[in-house]
């Protein structure tokens, strides 16, 4: 597999990956958005020639928040995610970012597994922070 930065022609492939993976899924036109804003990174993994999953990234002065990290259930389980974080720990590196912080659900904990392997620390918690169903957040940073 490969990944790299979006381009314009795969936003509607994103928009079928958040639609998959989310309960609440961002639109064609909110992740449109959300390209072309500056401090706006999505990565696209890539699996047998297909959009497998995204990951994005904002950054604010010296810090990254990912804001979403999707695989399509067909491609789990074969290093989409870990491939995108690790290109995203990269990306922050190379723009000299303090950290990078994320939010997960308390009960994902495959999720949990991979960000902690790679060197996240769990900081916080978010009470109720998901809805459909209602959720505590982990609130998770990896410092550089």
């Amino acid at each position: 597999g490969t990944v790299a930065p979006a381009q314009e022609g795969d936003l509607t492939a994103l928009a079928q990956v958040e639609a998959a993976c989310f309960s609440r899924p961002w639109s064609r036109e909110s992740l449109a958005a959300e390209w072309e804003k500056p401090g706006s990174l999505l990565l696209v993994a890539r699996l047998e020639g297909q959009v497998a999953g995204y990951a994005g990234l904002q950054t604010v002065l010296d810090e990254g928040s990912i804001t979403n990290v999707a695989v399509l259930p067909e491609f789990r389980r074969r290093g989409a995610a870990r491939a995108l974080l690790e290109e995203l720990l990269a990306w922050g590196k190379a723009m000299d970012l303090a950290f990078l912080t994320l939010e997960v659900r308390a009960s994902n904990a495959p999720a949990i597994a991979l960000y902690t392997g790679l060197g996240f620390q769990e900081v916080g918690r978010r009470r109720g922070y998901y809805e459909a169903p209602r959720e505590d957040a982990l609130l998770l940073t990896y410092f550089y």
